[in-house]
Parts: C-alpha cells; structure tokens; sequence
C-alpha cells in the first residue's frame, strides 16, 4: 500500500489537513488530490470539527499539478480521459473546501504554485510566513489556470485576478497581503503556530451555528454562481491540456528549457 500523502488529526474541534509530500514539493499526483479529497468529506461529515486548519510539510506549500506525472501520461491512448478526470477530482475538491460549513484557514510558509493556489484560495483566512509567495504561471507551460480563476475572482475583484493569471509573476508575501491573496503577514519573530492558534481561539470563541450561517451568508451573498463557473472552468482547464501548446509548455519545464510556441 502506498505511504500517505495526507496528515488528517483532529483535537478541540480543529481538524489539520498537512500536505506530506515535501520531496515533491507537495505537488497535487493523482494520490494526493484523492487523499486530500477523501479528508475533505471526512471533515465535512464529522460534527465535532468547529474549523479546517489546512497546513504543509516542508519549505514549499504547493507546487502544483505534478507536471511529470501530467507529462507521462501523454502518450497513453486514455491521456484525454486521464486529465479530464484529474481536473474534475481538483474541481470537486476546491468546491467542497470552499463549502464546508465551518471556517477554514490555510497557514502558508513557502512558496504556492498553480493549483496549490486554488487550495489556499477556497479557505476563509490566510495567514503567510515572509517567505510565502503566491504564483499562476500555467501560461508558461502551455495550459490554463482556468479552475482557479472563478475563486482568484471572487478573493481579489477582476482587475487584481488579471495581473496575476496574465503576468505570471510571483507575488510575494507583502504584496499578497496587499492584494487579498492573504490576510496576514506574520511578522518577524512570530511563529507561524503560536499565530494560527491564537486565531483558532478567537474563531472558537464565536458559536458554531453563527459561524456557519455567517460563510453561508457571504458565500450566498457573493458567490452563488461559482458552481457554474467552477462546471465551465473545469472545461476549459482539461481541453487545454491537449492543445500542441501544453505539451511543448509541459516538455520544455521537464526538460529545464524555454518552450518554443507555434506562432
């Protein structure tokens, strides 16, 4: 049986999701967005969680989609079949992170890449170490950062979305608290822990009922439509991986070299 790629405890009503596959940079493999799936709907139908704490092992958050498992997987003849299902797993999993009932924070201390973002955007309350940054550079290798644009929109407004899905620029910590990417910036000195549970207390402090009608209020209020564009996403997410641009794109990053685009 395959080691797990997921921590899942949960004590005092705080359930931790730690991503634990840090000599991959916690790159989002098949296993792990099935792993990470499954402790979504465990927490989503255990009573006793009153807030989601989603966390990672080692110096990087999140790089991402793993590109070489994406890449091996291109000259299978079920290749189409395989992406498609990849990104309606991530799909589904970004909507159940987003509705869970109860308040959700992501405590970021390294770099967030691509789809790693699309996790850290479905929670409520970021917090981010100076070493975090924040980047979407999907265009670069040839595909989409399609399924993480409807909550990219909802989190920073059009405009701020725009900059980072088009420049594929990596947005630091400071200008991620600027832009609504995060919502602290620990300052030098604290730690991370002794910050995320000073938090935790202070949303454990509210009732749980309130605290539930209150997400549910604003996600009513401000996101009702993200099903829809999250359907329309996936589609576009998954067809863009089987253009001649993802696979030079995907090609080129393995082979550590700029991609050469068709005109």
């Amino acid at each position: 049986m395959a080691e797990s790629l997921i921590r899942h405890d949960t004590n005092d009503g705080t359930a931790r999701l730690v991503l634990d596959r840090p000599h991959k940079r916690n790159a989002l493999s098949r296993q792990l967005l099935d792993e990470l799936l499954d402790a979504v709907r465990r927490v989503e139908g255990d009573s006793s969680v009153r807030v989601l704490v989603l966390e990672a092992e080692g110096p990087v958050f999140c790089a991402g989609m793993d590109l070489a498992e994406m890449q091996s997987r291109a000259g299978r003849p079920d290749a189409a079949e395989l992406w498609r299902e990849d990104t309606r797993i991530y799909r589904e999993l970004i909507e159940r992170l987003f509705r869970l009932p109860m308040p959700t924070m992501a405590v970021v201390e390294g770099p967030v890449l691509a789809g790693g973002v699309g996790l850290v955007l479905a929670c409520d309350i970021v917090l981010a170490a100076a070493e975090a940054s924040f980047s979407l550079p999907e265009p670069q290798r040839g595909i989409t950062a399609a399924v993480v644009t409807p909550l990219l929109n909802y989190r920073l407004g059009p405009g701020a979305a725009s900059y980072v899905l088009l420049s594929g620029q990596t947005v630091s910590a400071a200008d991620a608290l600027r832009m609504g990417l995060c919502h602290e910036l620990l300052a030098a000195g604290v730690s991370p822990a002794a910050r995320r549970d000073a938090l935790l207390a202070a949303i454990l402090a509210g009732a749980p009922s309130a605290l539930a009608l209150t997400k549910s209020t604003l996600q009513r209020c401000a996101a009702e439509d993200l099903s829809r564009q999250l359907d329309f996403a996936m589609q576009v997410s998954a067809s863009a991986r089987e253009t001649e641009d993802a696979r030079e794109g995907l090609a080129a990053f393995l082979e550590k070299r700029l991609p050469v685009w068709a005109p």
